[in-house]
């Protein structure tokens, strides 16, 4: 074994792997200046600094991006960002996903360590994607047809299933856009065509109103709850008023969440997964996963997991340095 000791830095290495005691986490948080900080973004922050780690929550709204070939490339708050050795990104956007999350690329880019990066939270956040790569590397998902016209509408119906269908924008979350549509006449008055891209998807009946929330994190399932709709609700989630139960989800279901996440190449997700008459079937991938509600209805440390395996991520990457300062001034 090879032990190198460096206290002056406060840094040691092992078998040729570099380990910091002290890291600096960021928690990259897209709300709204006008709203605080997420439960979950307040939970990562501090249970980074439980474990010795400088830890703090930057608002995406108060970056500059800079491009003279001089400058720093990013100014937070006025202010040269400071380095960081990883920036767990918890991108709550819907709309105009790619230039909304554009300072996401623009760290990876620079070399920073991001726990989900730009390509594959682009992938989860447009379930058009999200149903494509999952379909081609054969994950279950239920019936699905993407329609682009209204001559193909009672074509799509016949071959999801016919009536009740779910219809779905392709971006959303908390259940915004998604509905439940029982007849022909409905859905044809629902969908407006100036923005012709609809999924158009199977109704599981044998769910009746719930699904399992799968947490993974690091090809690992570290918790799950069975969700339940309210009285006339179809939609599960907790946003809407759904209740969660623990569950210990079946190996299968386990290994089409796990599959699922790897599939998006997240390094952490929520997997909505429901049973139905033929196995379990993956509604959504989520790249920003909620987890109060899993913490509170099963006891996990969820944001412990994350930070565990963020800085563990850290280190391996710690070697790897931008070809010039990009995040700080000289």
């Amino acid at each position: 074994m090879i032990l190198l000791l460096d206290f002056a830095k406060n840094k040691y290495r092992i078998c040729g792997v570099l380990k910091i005691s002290h890291m600096k986490v960021g928690i990259l948080s897209f709300r709204s200046l006008s709203n605080q900080a997420s439960e979950e973004e307040v939970e990562l922050k501090r249970e980074a600094k439980a474990r010795g780690h400088v830890s703090r929550i930057f608002r995406a709204a108060k970056f500059q991006m800079v491009y003279d070939r001089e400058s720093p490339w990013f100014f937070y708050n006025g202010k040269p960002l400071k380095k960081y050795d990883v920036i767990i990104t918890r991108p709550s956007v819907v709309r105009d996903v790619d230039l909304s999350i554009a300072l996401i690329e623009q760290m990876e880019m620079a070399g920073i360590p991001l726990f989900n990066n730009y390509h594959s939270i682009l992938k989860a956040k447009n379930k058009i994607k999200t149903v494509q790569i999952l379909d081609h590397y054969g994950i279950p998902l239920p019936k699905t047809v993407v329609l682009q016209r209204p001559d193909d509408i009672a074509q799509a119906a016949k071959m999801v299933g016919g009536f009740p269908v779910i219809v779905k924008n392709p971006f959303g979350s908390f259940g915004n856009g998604v509905t439940i549509m029982e007849s022909m006449r409905a859905l044809n008055s629902f969908l407006v065509w100036d923005k012709p891209l609809y999924l158009l998807q199977e109704y599981v009946k044998y769910s009746k109103g719930k699904d399992m929330r799968i947490f993974v994190v690091n090809g690992k399932v570290v918790g799950a709850m069975m969700r339940s709709a309210k009285k006339g609700e179809f939609r599960s989630n907790i946003e809407l008023g759904g209740i969660g139960t623990p569950i210990d989800p079946t190996p299968e279901e386990k290994s089409i969440a796990i599959r699922a996440v790897q599939a998006l190449d997240l390094n952490y997700g929520g997997v909505d997964v429901m049973r139905s008459k033929t196995g379990p079937v993956v509604l959504e991938v989520n790249s920003n996963p909620g987890f109060k509600a899993l913490e509170s209805a099963t006891g996990t440390n969820v944001a412990g997991a994350i930070v565990d395996y963020a800085i563990e991520f850290a280190e391996r990457h710690h070697n790897y340095l931008p070809q010039y300062d990009v995040m700080e001034a000289s």
